[in-house]
């Protein structure tokens, strides 16, 4: 039996590993049941792991045997936090945990990282080097990312290449969708605070209008990227909140506003704080008051690897055929921390078809609506396990 055909035959295991981590979701930092079951089938399959990294984030290592030569060092991950929904309980494995669901594919993510596991652990024997496997917490909340490779995942043995997909609902199962470079976005955080001088509505000459000043420094920010920033690059700045004023006749000495900014190129990203910050600032000085902006670095953008995408769609069209595969033709502006990973080692994130028109599968992700063709999970496996065996033997 060769690899693709062991791992169609786990394919009714990996539909009931994925629907019993569907029913026990948790939100980031609070995956404590979920690494736990994590574990046990690491335990039950013979292979090492190093826990707690990053609170509740695991690393499996898994270690060739092929005598003769040395091999690389390949990690895949699996990001295991859930979303803040409550799902419909019609669903006959729909979550236990009011208030958390995997709206998200992750409860896939966790299975299809289990399975070429196990596989990679059964054919040990075949190849040379080390695969690790981060189960990583918290990506949709503070990003579990980074403390894990804070905390050395990424090292002892050195990783050479990483890998990460994403189910996607816009594809239909059976379907990879790839895109080379830019594929995810930088996620920044902006808080804005201006300060004037408040005083009675009645007698604006004796203070300094915050408000008035805030649709300056809004006005002032919405011509950023319509005007000194190419139309063919990606950005948005999003203000989501004002807050100021107390009362109808009193002239507001403070205003807050808070936004999101979104970039997919690390200089334009640095050109946009530095211009969010002068833009602030000098508006403000101009009505007499003062603004400060204070720019909290979010995920950075995610670029893939030209040679890793290759490899991907050498690998992939191998096992589906070329007509499966698709190309992203722009970046997406949402956040992804596998980044980070990506600023440590070469590597590719790619995105798997989990939709099925025909089974009413359609949801988009991140609504409690949201499911899977579960017929993916086998490709999902068979696709990790050739990329990572493939990177080994580089």
């Amino acid at each position: 039996m060769n690899i693709t055909e062991q791992i169609h035959a786990l394919g009714p295991e990996l539909i009931t590993i994925r629907r019993e981590f569907h029913r026990h979701p948790e939100l980031g930092q609070e995956e404590h049941t979920t690494s736990r079951m994590i574990r046990e089938f690491l335990d039950k399959w013979g292979i090492s792991y190093i826990y707690p990294v990053a609170g509740t984030g695991i690393t499996a290592v898994i270690y060739g045997e092929k005598a003769g030569t040395q091999g690389n060092t390949v990690a895949l991950r699996a990001d295991i936090d859930a979303l803040p929904l409550t799902e419909d309980p019609s669903r006959p494995y729909c979550s236990l945990n009011s208030g958390a669901m995997h709206a998200c594919g992750h409860d896939a993510h966790i299975t299809i990282a289990l399975g070429a596991a196990r596989v990679l652990k059964e054919h040990a024997a075949e190849w040379a080097g080390c695969v690790k496997i981060f189960f990583q917490p918290a990506e949709e909340t503070t990003g579990g990312a980074a403390p894990m490779i804070q905390e050395g995942c990424m090292e002892n043995p050195h990783v050479d290449y990483v890998i990460g997909l994403h189910v996607m609902p816009t594809w239909e199962a059976g379907e990879v969708e790839y895109r080379y470079g830019k594929l995810n976005a930088a996620t920044d955080e902006l808080h804005i605070r201006i300060h004037g001088k408040g005083c009675h509505g009645a007698y604006p000459d004796t203070g300094t209008d915050a408000i008035v000043m805030a649709g300056a420094v809004i006005n002032s920010l919405q011509s950023l990227v319509s005007r000194n920033i190419s139309p063919l690059n990606q950005v948005v700045l999003t203000l989501g909140t004002i807050r100021g004023g107390t009362a109808a006749n009193i002239i507001a000495g403070e205003v807050d506003i808070t936004g999101t900014l979104r970039t997919t190129d690390p200089e334009t990203r640095k050109f946009c704080w530095e211009a969010i910050t002068r833009l602030t600032e000098h508006t403000c000085q101009a009505y007499g008051g003062k603004g400060e902006a204070e720019i909290t670095p979010g995920y950075a953008a995610l670029i893939n690897t030209p040679e890793m995408v290759d490899l991907l769609v050498e690998t992939a069209s191998s096992l589906v055929g070329p007509e499966h595969l698709h190309a992203k033709e722009f970046p997406s502006l949402g956040g992804e921390d596998f980044s980070f990973f990506l600023e440590k080692a070469p590597g590719v994130f790619w995105h798997l078809g989990c939709a099925c028109r025909e089974k009413g599968i359609t949801a988009p992700l991140h609504s409690a609506q949201f499911d899977i063709d579960e017929s993916c999970l086998e490709l999902g496996v068979n696709i990790q396990t050739h990329l990572a065996l493939r990177l080994l033997a580089l």
